[in-house]
């Protein structure tokens, strides 16, 4: 009994012990620009810059649209990743702790100052009000979350950016100008980054690991539902957002999160509508391709199953019927988050993605930094068939 109270006494302690002021000050920003994907290419950038500047990092909860929901929602940081891994790389603090435990004293209302580069037009199309860091959605659903107003706005452009890895001391101006002790809370109306994520930061996906609950949620439908052996997961980025973007490759070198395949300077291929959007015959060839490749090298445990996450087609039928021959199932779960979809890919003996896509990058980036195996729809782009082979190549497709 006694070293039952004792241990009760050390966790209640544990529970009421005060933060500690991070006298070099804080970052924070909201993640207002895109879905998931587009938001964690921010937070890699975000942590970067926040390292490089030597402050801690808020963490913002993740921004999410629903059916029928006028306003964004913001769901918790923790909700979706663990916070200790983070901490091996920098300091973080989730916004709802900092807003509860430092603002009322570090960031009292009057001292609330918004920060863009430059003037930030509002919805009225208006200019001269400053950073207008609350108009629209989501800035204002973020911000009111937190029932943050902002006192007045500050711009740092244009002689400081966000590039803190590329010379010209960039995290030093920025600690000059805007010193922790004057300057507590930095706070910025979109992410301290650039999209895509710069390739310094790519490294830092490895201290990002899901939550307990989608770790376990993962792990169990890959036990339970899949067949035992191995399965390669795929993502098809179809819905006719994606059909409409896609109508920009013939104008443009690199489209969204292109450069993880293509390179940031181009320098291992162009961009091509298949790139973007794959077809039918693609996506079918490439995974018996891939089937039997695994087959060849890892014969003791072939793969069993396809797992397929979507926006919009999960081509399961087509898929399912190419692939029956071959004793391999294609599947989706049926009431899956996307997030939980990104967890289940993860853990794939293969990961198939769209090179353009920041959903497919979130994968590519987790797989890299655990050392597993991932390629992309139709790169690098096939060679032609000579005619006098095509028949025999198309046998061989078949396996």
């Amino acid at each position: 009994m006694y070293y039952f109270v004792v241990l009760l006494l050390c966790v209640v302690i544990g529970l009421v012990q005060p933060i500690t002021v991070d006298d070099n000050g804080y970052i924070m920003y909201c993640p207002c620009m895109g879905r998931f994907g587009n938001q964690a290419d921010h937070f890699l950038g975000s942590f970067g810059f926040a390292k490089a500047l030597n402050r801690t990092l808020v963490l913002p909860p993740w921004v999410e649209y629903r059916k029928g929901e006028i306003r964004s929602i913001q769901v918790p940081f923790d909700t979706y990743f663990q916070i200790a891994p983070l901490q091996a790389f920098h300091r973080v603090i989730t916004m709802e702790n900092f807003m509860k435990s430092l603002a009322p004293t570090l960031w009292p209302p009057e001292k609330r100052i918004s920060f863009c580069y430059t003037e930030r037009m509002g919805l009225d199309g208006t200019a001269g009000h400053g950073c207008n860091a609350k108009s629209g959605n989501p800035f204002g659903p973020f911000w009111d979350t937190f029932e943050v107003e902002f006192a007045s706005s500050e711009f740092f452009g244009p002689k400081l950016n966000y590039d803190v890895h590329h010379g010209d001391n960039m995290a030093r101006k920025w600690n000059e100008r805007y010193a922790g002790d004057k300057w507590p809370v930095l706070a910025f109306t979109g992410a301290p980054a650039v999209f895509p994520v710069q390739q310094a930061n790519l490294p830092l996906q490895r201290y990002l690991r899901w939550s307990v609950k989608y770790e376990d949620e993962a792990k169990q439908f890959i036990r339970d539902v899949l067949p035992k052996g191995a399965f390669i997961g795929i993502h098809l980025r179809n819905g006719i957002d994606w059909v409409r973007a896609c109508e920009h490759v013939k104008e443009s070198s690199n489209l969204f999160s292109s450069p993880q395949c293509l390179g940031y300077r181009n320098e291992h291929g162009q961009l091509t509508g298949e790139i973007c959007m794959p077809s039918r015959d693609t996506i079918v060839r490439q995974l018996k391709r891939r089937i039997k490749l695994h087959r060849e090298t890892a014969p003791d445990n072939p793969i069993r199953a396809v797992f397929v996450a979507s926006d919009s087609n999960h081509m399961l039928g087509d898929l399912n019927d190419a692939l029956k021959r071959i004793d391999v199932t294609v599947v989706r779960h049926p009431d899956a988050t996307p997030h939980l979809d990104l967890a289940i890919l993860g853990r794939s003996n293969h990961f198939i993605g769209n090179c353009i896509s920041s959903y497919s990058a979130f994968v590519k980036r987790e797989r890299d930094s655990n050392g597993f195996p991932s390629s992309f729809w139709a790169f690098p782009p096939e060679k032609p068939i000579p005619k006098s082979k095509s028949a025999t190549t198309q046998q061989h497709e078949e396996l």
